[in-house]
């Protein structure tokens, strides 16, 4: 924190976090196709019982099947002890909280990755904003917190927290920003083409765990993780990613990293023959674990031209499809509001 581009990262971050907050009521956050998204139909949920459901999962169930419209889903501040699945036939959902500190979404569960996790998305073209979202089955095995496994989701200013595999980034194209991850080992894994924008990714590992374990497995897969403009922090020492796939696609750029990267930067988990069709990637990062000196000969450090096609929301097809904050809001004859 003692050096004046950490001093700048952190001002700029307080500010970028502030006019997120205080624009959460009032204006878009993200670039919109010619779909009229401006209405939505509002759902609350509240555990005192002065909204329509009192369980986040009951609001959800109450959305019809391929449903056609936004449905803006307004949780209260709370601890939420569910499990919950978002089917694929019920697109168009947004859930949000106030705050993640307050808007907590909770739950155990450990063992398969498909199964554990406290949050899945199997639904296209889902938003998720300022909740947190745990998984507190600890350190003994896989227990992921998030899983997406559908097109066209983003998160805003979300808390994801776990220990092994937190986040199950399975298929898709993603959008994350402003979020908190944290965990230990393969903790942002999966094979969906995702942009990590201004994300703060934690690592809880002592020694030898690594931040993403991306899948892509031919390259003829337009899938891969960028990081662009994060922070990590740590506790340890940790690789920046290791190839769950052959071919597996990772890049940082213009991200603060803390001596918590081993110097050596990336792992291929044992496999040398992955050497050849990897590609991890970093650009103009900064901070003390930055540093590519020491990085395996087998890694990128890229020109201009070569991280230009990771610097912006056209490398998740993002320009058609992240859409802006409901200005109206409006009640719905098909969804039949009881309180559970």
């Amino acid at each position: 924190m003692g050096s004046s581009a950490m001093k700048i990262y952190s001002y700029v971050n307080i500010l970028l976090v502030a006019f997120v907050f205080a624009s959460f009521m009032a204006m878009a956050t993200a670039t919109t196709n010619s779909t009229d998204t401006a209405s939505a139909i509002l759902l609350r949920v509240d555990q005192s019982g002065k909204g329509d459901f009192k369980k986040i999962q009951d609001a959800i169930d109450a959305v019809p099947s391929n449903n056609k419209e936004f449905v803006f889903i307004w949780v209260k501040p709370g601890t939420y002890r569910e499990k919950i699945v978002v089917p694929a036939d019920k697109p168009f959902i947004t859930i949000s909280g106030t705050a993640p500190s307050t808007t907590i979404i909770t739950w155990g569960d450990g063992g398969d990755i498909f199964e554990s996790p406290t949050f899945t998305v199997l639904a296209s073209d889902f938003v998720a904003r300022y909740l947190t979202i745990e998984n507190t089955f600890g350190s003994a095995g896989k227990a992921v917190a998030l899983r997406v496994s559908a097109n066209r989701a983003a998160f805003y200013g979300c808390k994801i927290t776990s220990y092994q595999d937190t986040l199950l980034d399975d298929t898709g194209s993603h959008y994350y920003s402003n979020c908190y991850i944290e965990g230990a080992t393969d903790f942002i894994c999966g094979n969906a083409v995702s942009l990590f924008e201004r994300c703060h990714i934690h690592s809880l590992s002592k020694v030898n765990g690594s931040i993403t374990a991306q899948r892509r497995m031919s390259p003829s897969e337009n899938t891969g993780f960028t990081f662009l403009g994060c922070k990590i922090s740590g506790v340890g020492t940790a690789a920046l990613g290791r190839p769950w796939g052959a071919y597996s696609r990772v890049v940082y750029a213009l991200t603060y990293m803390s001596g918590v990267i081993a110097p050596q930067g990336w792992d291929s988990w044992g496999d040398q023959n992955k050497h050849r069709t990897t590609y991890y990637g970093e650009y103009k990062n900064y901070g003390p674990g930055a540093d590519t000196s020491k990085r395996v000969g087998w890694s990128y450090k890229l020109s201009n031209d070569e991280a230009a096609p990771f610097l912006t929301k056209d490398m998740i097809g993002g320009n058609d499809w992240l859409r802006s904050f409901p200005k109206k809001f409006k009640k719905s004859s098909t969804i039949v509001a009881g309180k559970s």
